[in-house]
């Protein structure tokens, strides 16, 4: 009934019970989630899970804190593997002014370069942006995003920077930051969704949910993200699981 659409269930942090973790997502009524893979080892991973359990996808791409290992070996690899069974979006791709890893303009061309292959391969992208919401809707407009389409991961912005995203023909995920209590912008942005633009995520294993907070995120915590999503409607956490399962499989192009 549930689709985490953002877990890196291929973190390290996973390496010893990545089957007890999927089999307690399961009986936490998580029936689909995307693995998000952003550099070569990760990719590598996340390939791997999505072909050996049915209900999980990959998704694939660049992160902005490694642009600058962003080069056209690394393009020419990630164009094929982004075309394998079970890819479902490209990414995560975008912009982090938080970590000095990489420059802007190695930022932003690595992000310019992987929008214009999701758009040549018609796939929808995962967009991380941590301290630089600016200059990620800047080239998300400018790159003409609404061709396809995708999801702003882990939405932390404004209502007013929700409908920007939106008009620009984006999808808003919430993940457990919904429920931290200094968070008041992102429980007004779960009441403010349109219901047909939400998606819910984990992030795991970062951003654990109250109550587990600082703890190990996993894909079972996003139960507590719809129930959060849930309150702030005012509806069922039935509702919120339904919706958002028929969300993510019409952007994702999955059958329900």
């Amino acid at each position: 009934m549930l689709f985490d659409t953002h877990t890196h269930l291929n973190a390290e942090q996973f390496d010893e019970d990545v089957p007890e973790t999927i089999q307690k997502a399961a009986e936490h009524d998580v029936t689909r989630m995307a693995v998000v893979g952003f550099d070569t080892e990760t990719i590598d991973k996340s390939l791997a899970l999505s072909q050996q359990y049915d209900h999980i996808y990959s998704i694939v791409g660049w992160h902005p804190t490694e642009s600058h290992s962003y080069t056209d070996a690394v393009e020419e690899k990630l164009y094929h593997q982004l075309q394998l069974p079970k890819i479902v979006a490209m990414g995560e791709m975008g912009l982090d002014y938080h970590w000095p890893d990489s420059t802007k303009e190695e930022q932003f061309e690595a992000f310019r370069r992987q929008i214009r292959i999701a758009k040549e391969l018609k796939l929808p992208v995962s967009i991380h942006n941590r301290e630089a919401t600016e200059d990620v809707y800047k080239i998300l407009k400018e790159e003409h995003i609404e061709d396809i389409g995708g999801i702003m991961h882990s939405f932390g912005e404004s209502t007013d920077w929700m409908e920007r995203f939106l008009d620009l023909g984006m999808h808003i995920s919430l993940s457990g930051v919904v429920t931290f209590k200094n968070a008041p912008e992102v429980r007004e942005v779960a009441k403010a969704v349109p219901f047909d633009k939400l998606l819910i995520e984990t992030d795991a294993p970062y951003l654990a949910p109250v109550p587990f907070r600082g703890k190990r995120n996993e894909p079972a915590y996003v139960k507590y993200v719809a129930e959060e999503v849930a309150k702030q409607r005012g509806i069922t956490y039935e509702e919120v699981g339904q919706q958002t399962m028929i969300n993510a499989n019409r952007l994702f192009g999955l059958d329900a």
